[in-house]
């Protein structure tokens, strides 16, 4: 284990094997986290997934419920960190990522300075790019915005949804907070700033806004479906009941004999050859999972093995 005093802050899954990567090539004096919630029927306390991984590495936990507040900001002096650490956490103030001897990072899930903000995945497939990745970058006061350290490009594969993407940048997230730290550490790096012009934002998305329009073009619809999925998952109308769409993709016009699907107007389905085909504004989007009103997620194939209904229908606009 080489000598640097680090301290680790995140919260949700995607900066669990980041924590654990590092915990085991360096010293994490602590990890920071948001304090536990109450959840479910009994609103029993839920730690985070970083808690949780801390805890089963033996790490002292911190979990202010301000990040002004006096003694945890003593408690950071105290350990006087080399390197702070960030993955998905919450804004820092200046008077605790200055605590850092050397520097305070975060790990941001794009190729700054595109997609700046809290939902940069989600954005990348709704915007269908081909590419993203990953930015290790300084921390100041205006959020995403400080000198790049290194970048990481990752594809972005077709009909990947954002939790396909999520998934990848999980595991590929800790090589690049490793390479970052000891960068750092040796102190021979060159920063590079950021560039307003090519600046874009990643504001978070809301379940109020993804019911999905079928009017839209093909591409755009399975763009917006797979850039919801996991959560908080794009729906649809259809006799009055909610129907999550979890993963769609485009079906080009020369793979099917769709003539008699041509008169269809947009929102209209038909399903044919176990196949569950929506006419968009322009072009077909053919959806891969679901999940019914009050029943469990599944895949389409698996769904029309019990159906019994329609096989033409229209969902509401």
């Amino acid at each position: 284990m080489e000598k640097a005093n680090i301290i680790f802050m995140g919260t949700p899954e995607i900066a669990v094997p980041t924590l654990k990567k590092l915990n085991d090539k360096y010293n994490i004096q602590a990890v920071v986290t948001v304090p536990d919630k109450p959840k479910g029927r009994g609103l029993k306390l839920q730690y985070s997934p970083v808690k949780e991984a801390a805890l089963e590495l033996g790490l002292e936990v911190l979990q202010p419920i301000k990040m002004r507040d006096e003694d945890f900001v003593s408690a950071v002096k105290n350990y006087s960190p080399d390197i702070i650490v960030v993955f998905a956490f919450r804004i820092l103030p200046d008077i605790v990522y200055k605590a850092a001897k050397i520097a305070s990072f975060n790990i941001h899930t794009s190729l700054l300075p595109k997609y700046r903000g809290a939902a940069p995945i989600n954005w990348a497939v709704i915007n269908g790019e081909k590419k993203t990745g990953l930015t290790t970058f300084i921390l100041k006061d205006t959020v995403d915005t400080g000198d790049i350290l290194l970048q990481h490009e990752i594809e972005i594969l077709e009909d990947y949804t954002a939790g396909d993407l999520h998934d990848r940048m999980m595991f590929e997230a800790p090589d690049l907070a490793v390479k970052t730290c000891e960068l750092l550490l040796s102190g021979k790096y060159e920063l590079k700033s950021q560039s307003q012009n090519d600046a874009s934002s990643a504001p978070k998305i809301f379940r109020e806004n993804a019911k999905i329009d079928w009017n839209q073009d093909a591409v755009n619809v399975v763009n917006f479906i797979n850039g919801y999925s996991p959560s908080p998952c794009a729906f649809a109308i259809l006799n009055d009941e909610t129907i999550k769409i979890y993963r769609a993709k485009v079906v080009s016009d020369s793979a099917l004999n769709i003539g008699s699907y041509n008169n269809m107007k947009a929102g209209g389905f038909v399903i044919d050859n176990n196949s569950f085909y929506v006419k968009c504004g322009n072009g077909l989007a053919q959806i891969v999972e679901l999940q019914l009103q009050g029943k469990k997620r599944m895949l389409v194939k698996d769904f029309l093995c019990g159906y019994r209904g329609n096989k033409n229908g229209s969902f509401s606009l």
